[in-house]
C-alpha cells in the first residue's frame, strides 16, 4: 500500500472524495517542496565549501546545532534564512510597488512549478501528463519574466541594464534548449517524461547522453547560461552593473531571488538527468546478466539489491554529479564578455542544435539500435 493510501485509510477516512483528492495534492506538494527547499538551502552551503576547498580555504565552519564541535558550518544556511527574515524589505522612491514585490514570486513559482511533471520514480510523480515536455517548456520560460520585471519595477539604472541583459541572453539560450529537448522528444516519440525515462531502459549505453551527446552539451551549457551562473552571470555581474536586477532588493525579496537561481540550478540538473542520463534508472543495470550467478545472487539480495536497481537515490546521485559541475564552472571560470555569450548562443548553439535534430531524425527513421529501436 502506498503512503497516501495509509493516510486515506487511517487518518482522512472522514473526508469525502473531493476533499481527499485536494488534501492529497496538497500533500504531495508539501512532500515535493520542503526536501527541494532545504536541498536549495544546502546547496548554498556545499558551495561556499566546495569552492572554498578548490580555492584553499575553509569556508563556513562556525556555526553549528547544539554546540557541536562536528557539525561546525551546517547551521550557515539557517542563519542566513534567519538573518533574510528579519531584514527590513525597502522599496525604492518611484519604483511600481506592486511588480516589486511579485518579481521575486514569478522567478521562484515558475521554478517550483515545473516540479510537478518530473518524475522522481516509476511512480512517485505529482501529476504524470502526456504533455509534460511542453509544460516544463512553458514553465522554464516564464521565469524570465521575474527578472525583467524586476529590473523595470526597479526604478534603478543598473537593474535596468541587468534586466535588459538577462531577457537577451535568455531567449538566446532557451532556443537552444528548445532544440534540445526537441530531440530528445523525436528520439523517444513521446512527450511524457516517464516514458522518455522508460524508453532509456537498459544499460548506461542505452541512455540518451550517447546519441544526444551534443545535444546533451548544449542542453546543459545553455542551462548554465539560463540560470545566470558563471561564467554566464552578466545579468547580475557586479564588478560593472552592482549586483544586476536585483540591486535594489535586501531581506526576503532579495532572499526569494536567491532561492529561485538554486531552484533552477536543481531543476536544470533534474531535467538533464531524466533526458538525457536515464533519470531513475540504475547505471549498473546489466550487470546481473553479465556477471554470473554471483552477481545475480547480490542484486537479489534485500538491501544491496535495492540500492543496486533502479530507484530515486540514482537520481538524487546523477543530479548531484550535475550540480558539482555548476559549482566547478563557476569556481574555474572568469566572466565571458557580452559578445562572446551571444555569438556563442546564436552562432555556435543554436546551429549545432539545428543540424543534430536532422542527424537524429534519420537515426530514428532508420531505426538505429539501441536507442531508436525495440524488439
Amino acid at each position: 500500500m502506498s503512503v497516501l493510501g495509509w493516510l486515506q485509510q487511517h487518518v482522512f477516512f472522514w473526508m469525502s472524495p473531493p476533499w481527499w483528492t485536494f488534501t492529497s495534492i496538497l500533500l504531495q506538494i508539501v512532500a515535493l517542496v520542503v526536501p527541494l527547499m532545504l536541498g536549495v538551502a544546502y546547496l548554498t552551503f556545499a558551495e561556499r565549501k566546495i569552492i572554498g576547498w578548490m580555492q584553499v580555504r575553509r569556508g563556513p565552519n562556525r556555526v553549528t546545532f547544539f554546540g557541536i564541535p562536528w557539525l561546525r558550518g551546517w547551521g550557515q544556511p539557517i542563519a542566513d534564512a534567519f538573518k533574510l527574515m528579519f531584514k527590513e524589505i525597502v522599496v525604492p522612491a518611484g519604483a511600481n510597488r506592486f511588480l516589486f514585490l511579485l518579481a521575486p514570486i514569478l522567478s521562484l513559482g515558475s521554478a517550483l512549478a515545473a516540479w510537478a511533471v518530473i518524475p522522481l520514480d516509476a511512480t512517485m510523480v505529482v501529476t504524470d501528463i502526456n504533455a509534460g515536455l511542453l509544460y516544463i517548456l512553458a514553465m522554464t520560460s516564464a521565469g524570465v519574466y521575474g527578472v525583467i520585471i524586476a529590473g523595470w519595477a526597479s526604478n534603478s539604472k543598473y537593474a535596468f541594464l541587468g534586466a535588459l541583459r538577462s531577457a537577451a541572453q535568455i531567449v538566446a539560450y532557451e532556443i537552444a534548449m528548445g532544440f534540445a529537448l526537441v530531440s530528445v522528444l523525436i528520439a523517444a516519440g513521446s512527450l511524457n517524461l516517464r516514458t522518455i525515462v522508460l524508453h532509456q531502459d537498459g544499460s548506461m549505453a542505452h541512455w540518451f547522453w550517447l546519441p544526444l551527446l551534443p545535444m546533451f552539451v548544449v542542453y546543459f551549457v545553455s542551462g548554465v547560461a539560463e540560470t545566470n551562473r558563471a561564467p554566464f552571470d552578466v545579468a547580475e555581474g557586479e564588478s560593472e552593473i552592482v549586483a544586476g536586477f536585483h540591486v535594489e532588493y535586501s531581506g526576503m525579496g532579495f532572499a526569494v531571488f536567491f532561492l529561485a537561481e538554486y531552484a533552477n540550478m536543481i531543476l536544470i540538473a533534474t531535467l538533464a538527468t531524466v533526458m538525457f542520463l536515464g533519470g531513475w534508472l540504475s547505471p549498473l543495470q546489466g550487470l546481473a546478466e553479465l556477471g554470473g550467478g554471483s552477481t545475480e545472487a547480490l542484486f537479489a539480495t534485500a538491501y544491496v539489491g535495492a540500492f543496486l536497481g533502479h530507484g530515486l537515490h540514482w537520481l538524487v546521485f546523477k543530479m548531484v554529479f550535475l550540480l558539482l559541475l555548476f559549482l566547478w564552472f563557476r569556481a574555474t571560470f572568469p566572466r565571458y564578455r557580452y559578445d562572446q555569450i551571444m555569438r556563442l548562443g546564436w552562432k555556435v548553439f543554436i546551429p549545432i542544435t539545428i543540424v543534430w535534430l536532422i542527424v537524429v531524425a534519420v537515426l530514428v527513421m532508420v531505426g538505429v539500435p539501441p536507442w531508436f529501436h525495440r524488439a
